[in-house]
């Protein structure tokens, strides 16, 4: 994937989303989907998913101001155990959704950045505030990583909070140092600073996920 150095987070705020439909999804997980989930991933995949819809439909979450929502549902994603594609799934990468993410109980960064980014979308939060972004990630040791994080825009001049597995606390942009963003994108586009689109190989492998999301809505 094509690095721009000197990018920054903030610099992704000018950059358009396109709207992603707001759908019921894991807060209404039907019994079809929970019977499916069941059959691949055994009995424990049932108290995950209850567990996370309770959570997503809580008449509270609703009462929360919208940044309060963003806390708690990403603490609510960030419970699941980290596992990295190869130990979870036996390959070298795999984009799971959401209900495979939930039911499975575990997962690698993006599967976290999907799982929030619907949650979200239930919650009420538009498409409009919220981007998926790459990012090169520096570790304590000096070490730099591929990774993915969620960005929430409070509003469209406002600095992103940045939601990340990796660190507990939902934190404004300027605050995470650490992260150079590679790219971001959504349901449609990906952007990147210098304005020209990322690898479309990306993209399809986004839409290969929403047609696999929808499937799981149609249960």
């Amino acid at each position: 994937m094509p690095f721009h150095r000197g990018a920054s987070l903030l610099a992704l705020i000018c950059l358009p989303i396109l709207a992603f439909s707001a759908q019921a999804y894991l807060g209404h997980a039907g019994t079809g989907l929970i019977r499916e989930m069941r059959a691949r991933f055994g009995a424990p995949s049932e108290k995950f998913l209850l567990a996370w819809r309770d959570r997503v439909r809580a008449p509270e979450l609703g009462d929360k101001d919208e940044l309060a929502r963003v806390m708690s549902l990403n603490r609510l994603a960030n419970g699941v155990p980290y596992s990295s594609d190869a130990d979870h799934w036996g390959k070298e990468d795999y984009w799971a959704t959401p209900a495979e993410f939930v039911a499975s109980n575990g997962g690698d960064c993006e599967d976290y950045v999907f799982a929030k980014f619907f949650a979200l979308r239930e919650a009420g939060i538009g498409a409009d505030k919220l981007r998926m972004i790459y990012v090169r990630a520096r570790e304590a040791n000096g070490g730099i990583i591929n990774h993915m994080v969620l960005a929430y825009y409070p509003t469209e001049n406002e600095e992103p909070y940045i939601l990340d597995n990796r660190v507990p606390e939902v934190l404004p942009a300027h605050a995470r140092r650490d992260l150079q963003p590679v790219y971001a994108f959504n349901d449609e586009r990906v952007f990147s600073n210098d304005g020209r689109g990322g690898a479309s190989s990306e993209i399809r492998r986004w839409r290969e996920l929403s047609q696999r999301i929808e499937r799981e809505r149609s249960l």
